[in-house]
Protein backbone atom coordinates (compact mmCIF):
# COMPACT_ATOMS: atom_id res chain seq x y z
CA UNK A 1 0.00 0.00 0.00
CA UNK A 2 0.90 3.79 -0.25
CA UNK A 3 1.60 6.18 1.82
CA UNK A 4 -0.62 7.91 3.69
CA UNK A 5 -0.88 12.02 3.16
CA UNK A 6 0.75 13.51 5.93
CA UNK A 7 -2.19 16.60 7.20
CA UNK A 8 -0.34 19.78 7.73
CA UNK A 9 -1.65 22.40 9.27
CA UNK A 10 -2.01 25.89 8.20
CA UNK A 11 -0.52 28.33 11.11
CA UNK A 12 -1.17 32.04 11.26
CA UNK A 13 2.42 33.75 11.83
CA UNK A 14 1.26 34.45 15.66
CA UNK A 15 3.85 33.42 18.73
CA UNK A 16 1.33 31.53 19.96
CA UNK A 17 0.70 28.46 17.97
CA UNK A 18 -1.13 26.09 20.70
CA UNK A 19 -4.55 27.37 20.22
CA UNK A 20 -4.63 27.00 15.90
CA UNK A 21 -6.53 23.99 15.06
CA UNK A 22 -5.87 21.48 12.11
CA UNK A 23 -7.04 22.71 8.64
CA UNK A 24 -9.59 19.49 8.79
CA UNK A 25 -11.14 20.66 11.90
CA UNK A 26 -10.91 24.38 10.83
CA UNK A 27 -14.13 24.84 9.73
CA UNK A 28 -15.98 22.99 12.36
CA UNK A 29 -14.06 24.73 15.36
CA UNK A 30 -14.98 28.21 13.84
CA UNK A 31 -18.37 27.48 13.29
CA UNK A 32 -19.00 25.91 16.70
CA UNK A 33 -17.65 29.15 17.93
CA UNK A 34 -19.67 31.01 16.02
CA UNK A 35 -22.79 29.37 17.08
CA UNK A 36 -21.43 29.46 20.99
CA UNK A 37 -20.90 33.67 20.56
CA UNK A 38 -24.45 33.89 18.78
CA UNK A 39 -25.96 32.41 22.04
CA UNK A 40 -24.34 34.27 24.43
CA UNK A 41 -24.91 37.60 22.72
CA UNK A 42 -28.68 36.51 22.51
CA UNK A 43 -29.19 35.79 26.11
CA UNK A 44 -26.64 39.22 26.84
CA UNK A 45 -29.68 40.78 24.90
CA UNK A 46 -32.64 39.04 26.94
CA UNK A 47 -31.20 39.86 29.98
CA UNK A 48 -29.96 43.85 29.11
CA UNK A 49 -33.71 44.22 27.59
CA UNK A 50 -35.21 42.51 30.87
CA UNK A 51 -32.99 44.56 32.48
CA UNK A 52 -34.24 47.61 30.97
CA UNK A 53 -38.10 47.11 31.16
CA UNK A 54 -37.44 46.29 34.76
CA UNK A 55 -35.72 49.32 35.63
CA UNK A 56 -38.14 51.09 33.76
CA UNK A 57 -41.17 49.47 35.91
CA UNK A 58 -39.14 50.50 39.09
CA UNK A 59 -39.41 54.36 37.86
CA UNK A 60 -42.84 53.93 37.33
CA UNK A 61 -43.89 52.61 40.65
CA UNK A 62 -42.05 55.07 42.58
CA UNK A 63 -43.24 58.11 40.33
CA UNK A 64 -47.15 56.58 40.72
CA UNK A 65 -46.37 55.76 44.53
CA UNK A 66 -44.85 59.27 45.12
CA UNK A 67 -47.51 61.04 43.24
CA UNK A 68 -50.01 61.06 45.80
CA UNK A 69 -47.47 62.79 48.35
CA UNK A 70 -45.76 64.95 46.02
CA UNK A 71 -47.13 67.72 43.52
CA UNK A 72 -45.81 65.94 41.17
CA UNK A 73 -46.90 67.85 37.79
CA UNK A 74 -45.57 71.27 38.97
CA UNK A 75 -42.21 69.81 39.65
CA UNK A 76 -42.42 68.52 35.88
CA UNK A 77 -43.47 71.71 34.56
CA UNK A 78 -41.01 73.85 36.32
CA UNK A 79 -38.28 71.26 34.85
CA UNK A 80 -39.42 71.66 31.15
CA UNK A 81 -39.92 75.56 31.34
CA UNK A 82 -36.48 75.93 32.44
CA UNK A 83 -34.76 73.68 29.72
CA UNK A 84 -37.43 75.09 27.33
CA UNK A 85 -35.96 79.19 28.45
CA UNK A 86 -32.63 77.93 28.08
CA UNK A 87 -33.02 77.19 24.98
CA UNK A 88 -35.28 80.41 23.83
CA UNK A 89 -32.42 82.45 25.14
CA UNK A 90 -30.23 80.68 22.47
CA UNK A 91 -32.22 81.27 19.66
CA UNK A 92 -34.23 84.69 20.63
CA UNK A 93 -32.46 86.84 18.06
CA UNK A 94 -32.65 84.69 15.46
CA UNK A 95 -36.62 84.61 16.23
CA UNK A 96 -36.54 88.35 16.38
CA UNK A 97 -34.94 88.61 12.98
CA UNK A 98 -37.69 86.27 11.72
CA UNK A 99 -40.93 87.76 13.06
CA UNK A 100 -39.47 91.66 11.30
CA UNK A 101 -38.41 90.02 8.32
CA UNK A 102 -42.04 88.37 8.11
CA UNK A 103 -43.43 91.50 9.44
CA UNK A 104 -41.72 93.31 6.72
CA UNK A 105 -43.50 90.78 4.17
CA UNK A 106 -46.89 91.28 5.28
CA UNK A 107 -46.26 95.11 5.43
CA UNK A 108 -44.65 94.79 1.37
CA UNK A 109 -47.85 92.33 0.65
CA UNK A 110 -50.17 94.81 1.90
CA UNK A 111 -48.07 97.69 -0.54
CA UNK A 112 -48.45 95.46 -3.30
CA UNK A 113 -52.32 95.15 -2.80
CA UNK A 114 -52.95 98.55 -3.24
CA UNK A 115 -50.49 98.79 -6.34
CA UNK A 116 -53.13 96.18 -7.65
CA UNK A 117 -56.09 98.46 -7.14
CA UNK A 118 -57.30 95.60 -4.94
CA UNK A 119 -59.47 96.48 -1.95
CA UNK A 120 -57.29 95.43 1.55
CA UNK A 121 -58.97 93.88 4.32
CA UNK A 122 -59.96 96.06 7.50
CA UNK A 123 -59.08 92.84 9.54
CA UNK A 124 -55.83 92.11 7.77
CA UNK A 125 -54.74 95.73 8.26
CA UNK A 126 -55.58 95.52 11.95
CA UNK A 127 -53.88 91.94 12.56
CA UNK A 128 -50.31 93.60 10.47
CA UNK A 129 -50.18 96.93 12.59
CA UNK A 130 -51.26 94.57 16.06
CA UNK A 131 -48.61 92.27 15.10
CA UNK A 132 -46.22 95.15 14.40
CA UNK A 133 -46.53 96.74 17.48
CA UNK A 134 -46.36 92.90 19.69
CA UNK A 135 -43.03 92.58 17.82
CA UNK A 136 -41.92 95.94 18.49
CA UNK A 137 -42.96 95.54 22.28
CA UNK A 138 -40.75 92.28 22.64
CA UNK A 139 -37.95 93.98 21.07
CA UNK A 140 -37.65 97.08 22.91
CA UNK A 141 -38.84 96.03 26.03
CA UNK A 142 -38.05 92.32 26.40
CA UNK A 143 -37.21 92.38 30.44
CA UNK A 144 -40.63 94.33 31.40
CA UNK A 145 -42.81 91.83 29.12
CA UNK A 146 -41.21 89.14 31.05
CA UNK A 147 -41.61 90.43 34.54
CA UNK A 148 -45.35 91.20 33.23
CA UNK A 149 -45.92 87.53 32.26
CA UNK A 150 -44.49 85.91 35.72
CA UNK A 151 -46.80 88.33 37.76
CA UNK A 152 -49.81 87.25 35.63
CA UNK A 153 -48.99 83.05 36.13
CA UNK A 154 -47.81 83.50 39.83
CA UNK A 155 -51.16 84.92 40.50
Amino acid sequence: MGKRPVVQSLRAPSASREHEPVVGLVFFATKERMFKERREANENSARSKRTIAASLAAFGSVVLASSCCLPLLPFLFAAGAAGTSAFFVRVRPFLLAASVLLIAFGFYQRWRAKQCQCKPNLLSAILLWLSAFVVLVFILFPQAIANLVANLLAG
